[in-house]
C-alpha cells in the first residue's frame, strides 16, 4: 500500500476516483443489462477493470521517453497489429465490421490498443516537427504519419477511424499549426467527403442516411435512436428504478450494454443519473487537460491532449448519439461500456495521463 501511495503521491485525486466511480456503476450496469448472457458481462467488465487497475500502475513506472528509441519498430507493429484482423482464422467480423480478432476465450479489438500506440508514436513525431506545422509540407508530412493507421482502421470501422482522426487534429492544434492552414486543409477533406462516401461499406452508408433522415424509422438505425430516445425520456427525474428499465427488459433497446449503455442509465436512474455521468467526465477531463497544462515536458504535454481529444470525442459522440443529435457509430462510452478491449484501453490511458502527472510533479519512486 505505502509502494502505490509513493506512486501516486501528489497528483490529482480525480484521475483515479472519476474511473473508480464510473467503474461501479458499468458492472452495477451490466448486472442490470446481464439478461440472456447470465453474469458473462459482469466477470468480463470486473475482470478488465483489475486488469487495468494492474496496468495503470505498471504505466506509472514506465518511461514515455524510451518511445523515441524504438518508435520505428512500434509503428510497424502496430499497423501488422491492425492487419491481423485480416488473417484468417483470427480475424471474425462483428456488427458489419472486421476489425475483432477471436482469442477462442474472448474477441479482442486491435483498434483499441493501436490508438493508444498512435498517440504515443505521434506524440514524439509532433515533437521533433511541430515548428514544421506552419507549412504546407509539415501538416502534409505529419498526416502522412498517420495515413496508415487512418486509411486501415476506417476501412473497416468508421468509428474507431473518426476517433483517430480526433486525436490527429486535437495533437496537432496543441502543438501549433498554423490556423489558416488548417482551415484550407479542412475545407479540403469536406470536398472529398462525397467520393469518400462511395467506398464506404453499406451498414456506414445507412447509419450517414439515418442522421440526414431521422424522422425514417424504415432505416434501421433510426430505429436504434428512436427506442433510446424513448428509453431516456421514459426516465424522467428520477428514473424507473436500478434493473427496472422497461425499454431494456423487453429488448426494445438494441446494444443496451455497450452502445447504448447511457440510455439504460438514464432510464433506470432518471435524470440525476443522467446528470452524474456527465459531470464525472467533465470532471476527468477537466483533470486532464490540467496535467496537458501543467506539464513542463512536450510530449508528455502532447500525450495527454491525445488522449483527451480522444475520450472528449467519445463522450460526446457516444452520449449524443443516444439522444440523437449525432450519428450512430458503434463508439463506446468511456468506461462504461461493456467490452474488455474498451475497458484495458481506457485504463491504459489512464495510466499515461498519471505517467506524465507523477514526472511533472517530480516524485520519486
Amino acid at each position: 500500500m505505502k509502494y502505490l501511495q509513493n506512486i501516486f503521491k501528489g497528483i490529482n485525486k480525480s484521475l483515479i476516483i472519476v474511473p473508480i466511480l464510473l467503474g461501479i456503476l458499468s458492472v452495477v450496469m451490466m448486472f442490470s443489462t446481464a439478461g440472456n448472457n447470465g453474469m458473462r458481462t459482469v466477470y468480463v467488465q470486473s475482470a478488465a477493470y483489475v486488469m487495468g487497475a494492474i496496468l495503470i500502475v505498471v504505466m506509472g513506472n514506465m518511461d514515455y521517453s524510451v518511445v523515441a528509441d524504438i518508435e520505428k519498430k512500434l509503428y510497424i507493429g502496430s499497423i501488422v497489429f491492425l492487419l491481423t484482423v485480416y488473417i484468417p482464422g483470427l480475424g471474425v467480423e462483428l456488427n458489419g465490421a472486421r476489425s475483432w480478432i477471436d482469442l477462442k476465450f474472448t474477441t479482442f479489438q486491435p483498434s483499441e490498443l493501436v490508438k493508444l500506440t498512435f498517440i504515443l508514436l505521434f506524440a514524439h513525431y509532433l515533437t521533433r516537427h511541430k515548428d514544421e506545422l506552419r507549412s504546407f509540407k509539415g501538416v502534409f508530412y505529419a498526416l502522412l504519419y498517420a495515413m496508415p493507421f487512418l486509411l486501415i482502421v476506417t476501412k473497416e470501422d468508421l468509428g474507431s477511424g473518426l476517433v483517430f482522426g480526433v486525436i490527429w487534429v486535437t495533437m496537432v492544434f496543441y502543438a501549433g499549426i498554423d490556423g489558416a492552414l488548417f482551415a484550407k486543409c479542412a475545407a479540403a477533406v469536406a470536398v472529398c467527403i462525397p467520393v469518400a462516401y462511395h467506398f464506404m461499406a453499406d451498414y456506414q452508408k445507412q447509419r450517414i442516411e439515418a442522421f440526414l433522415h431521422p424522422d425514417n424509422l424504415a432505416i434501421g438505425a433510426n430505429y436504434q435512436i428512436y427506442q433510446s430516445k424513448t428509453a431516456i425520456g421514459s426516465g424522467g427525474f428520477f428514473g424507473k428504478g436500478l434493473f427496472n428499465g422497461t425499454q431494456k427488459d423487453l429488448n426494445f433497446l438494441p446494444v443496451q450494454n455497450s452502445d447504448f449503455i447511457y440510455a439504460v442509465i438514464v432510464e433506470e436512474l432518471g435524470f440525476i443519473g443522467g446528470i452524474f455521468v456527465i459531470l464525472a467526465f467533465a470532471w476527468l477531463l477537466y483533470s486532464i487537460g490540467k496535467v496537458a497544462l501543467q506539464s513542463h515536458d512536450t510530449a508528455g504535454s502532447l500525450i495527454v491532449i491525445g488522449v483527451l481529444g480522444m475520450f472528449l470525442f467519445q463522450v460526446f459522440e457516444n452520449i449524443g448519439m443516444t439522444m440523437g443529435v449525432m450519428p450512430a457509430t458503434g463508439i463506446t462510452l468511456p468506461f462504461l461500456s461493456y467490452g474488455g478491449s474498451s475497458i484495458l484501453s481506457n485504463m491504459i490511458a489512464m495510466g499515461m495521463v498519471i505517467n506524465v502527472a507523477i514526472r511533472n510533479r517530480g516524485v520519486q519512486f
